[in-house]
C-alpha cells in the first residue's frame, strides 16, 4: 500500500483498522466461501482467512461509493477473483471502461491503464491503489520521441501500444493492444507504419504484416527476460508440454512457442485446448488465475513477476476507496487527442 506524503503508511493502516475489522477471521472466510472456492487451488485456507476481511470491507465500500473495480489479468488471485468486477487484458478493460455505469473506477493494474480509463471517462473519478505502479514501456518514450519519428518517416502513421502515457497516446494516430496489433497496423494507409514503444511486439507483428514497420526499441521488463534456451529447457524437462507466449517476448522466444497471443488470447487458448501441461510465458500471476478454474490442467510456472503490478494489494484497494486518494488525472489538453487514438482502436476491435 502506498500512502501520499500527507498520510504515512502507519497512520493509514491505523485509520483502516479503526474503521474496519481487518484481523484474520474464519468467520469472514466462511462468509466469502463461494469466492474462495474459485481460488482454493492456489491460495491456502490460512491465507484466505487473512484476505477475507479486506474483501468484505471492499465489497461494502464499492456499494456505498458507487465504485467498480477493473482488474487486469496480472492481478493476484485474491484481487482478480475476490474483488474484481471486470477482468481482462488491456483491450477488454479499455472497452469495459466505456460501459461501466458507476461513478468511481478503481483500476487494479498499472498507471497507464488508469489513465486510459480516465481518458475514456473524463467526468468520472478514477483511482489507482498505488500510483507508483508504472510500466517500463510507458516510461520508455515521450511525445517528443514520437515527433522525432514522424520527422524521420514523413507521412507514416503512428500506432502506439496502450502501454503508453496519455501524452504519447495524444501524439499518436491510433492505439493498439497485443490482441489487435496486426489488425490495427494492416488497417493504416501507406506502406510504412511507425510502432511504439514495444520493439519486440513490433518485430513479431512485422513477421505477419505486409507493411514496413519501423519501431521504437522499448521492452517490457517481464517479457524481455525470457530466452529461447529457457523455452527449450521447459520442453526437455516436461515432455508433451504446450508453451504459449505473450508477443511482448523476443521473436526468438515466440518462434519456440506453440501459440502466441495477448493475455486474454492465452487464457482462451488454454480454455479451448485444455492441455495436460502448459507453461504461460508471461507474468506469473496469470497462471494462478487460470489454474483456479481449470483443475485438469497442470501449470508449470516461470515465475517472472512484474514489480509494478505487484504494488496493487487488497490493502491499497481498500485505502483508495476509503480515502479517495491516489486519483488519476489527465491534462485537459491531452484528453481529446488521446481519446481519439483509443476510440479508433476500439472501433477496429
Amino acid at each position: 500500500m502506498y500512502m501520499n506524503a500527507n498520510t504515512p503508511r502507519d497512520a493509514a493502516r491505523a485509520e483502516l483498522a479503526a474503521n474496519y475489522d481487518l484481523a484474520p477471521s474464519l468467520a469472514a472466510a466462511k462468509a466469502t466461501s463461494e469466492l474462495y472456492a474459485r481460488v482454493s487451488r492456489v491460495i491456502p485456507e490460512v491465507d484466505w482467512a487473512r484476505h477475507a476481511p479486506y474483501i468484505l470491507a471492499i465489497q461494502k465500500l464499492k456499494a456505498e461509493k458507487d465504485a467498480v473495480i477493473l482488474a487486469h489479468n496480472y492481478m493476484t488471485p485474491e484481487i482478480f477473483h475476490g474483488v474484481g468486477d471486470v477482468s481482462g487484458d488491456s483491450l477488454q478493460l479499455a472497452i469495459a471502461a466505456t460501459k461501466v455505469s458507476q461513478q468511481t473506477i478503481v483500476q487494479c493494474g498499472v498507471h497507464f491503464m488508469a489513465e486510459t480509463s480516465k481518458i475514456l471517462n473524463p467526468a468520472k473519478t478514477v483511482l489507482i491503489p498505488d500510483s507508483r505502479a508504472g510500466c517500463s514501456l510507458a516510461s520508455s518514450i515521450t511525445a517528443a520521441d514520437i515527433a522525432k519519428m514522424r520527422a524521420d518517416y514523413p507521412g507514416a502513421e503512428v500506432v502506439s501500444y496502450v502501454n503508453t502515457t496519455a501524452a504519447v497516446k495524444a501524439a499518436s494516430d491510433i492505439c493498439c493492444t497485443s490482441s489487435n496489433a496486426l489488425r490495427i497496423v494492416d488497417s493504416r494507409p501507406g506502406d510504412t507504419v511507425i510502432m511504439t514503444p514495444d520493439g519486440y511486439l513490433a518485430q513479431n507483428v512485422a513477421r505477419e504484416s505486409k507493411k514496413r514497420i519501423v519501431y521504437w526499441e522499448g521492452a517490457c521488463i517481464v517479457h524481455e527476460q525470457f530466452t529461447p534456451e529457457e523455452i527449450r529447457a521447459f520442453r526437455e524437462d516436461n515432455p508433451g508440454i504446450k508453451i504459449i507466449a505473450h508477443p511482448e517476448c523476443p521473436p526468438d522466444v515466440i518462434a519456440e512457442a506453440d501459440f502466441s497471443g495477448s493475455t486474454n488470447g492465452m487464457i482462451n487458448w488454454v480454455r479451448k485446448h485444455r492441455p495436460e501441461k502448459v507453461v504461460m510465458v508471461t507474468e506469473c500471476s496469470m497462471s494462478d488465475n487460470v489454474a483456479s478454474e481449470l483443475a485438469e490442467v497442470e501449470f508449470v510456472r516461470p515465475c517472472t513477476i512484474c514489480p509494478h503490478m505487484k504494488r496493487i494489494s487488497l490493502e491499497g484497494i481498500l485505502w483508495a476507496l476509503h480515502s479517495g486518494t491516489e486519483e488519476v488525472l489527465v491534462e485537459d489538453a491531452l484528453l481529446d487527442p488521446a481519446r481519439r487514438a483509443v476510440e479508433r482502436m476500439i472501433a477496429l476491435g
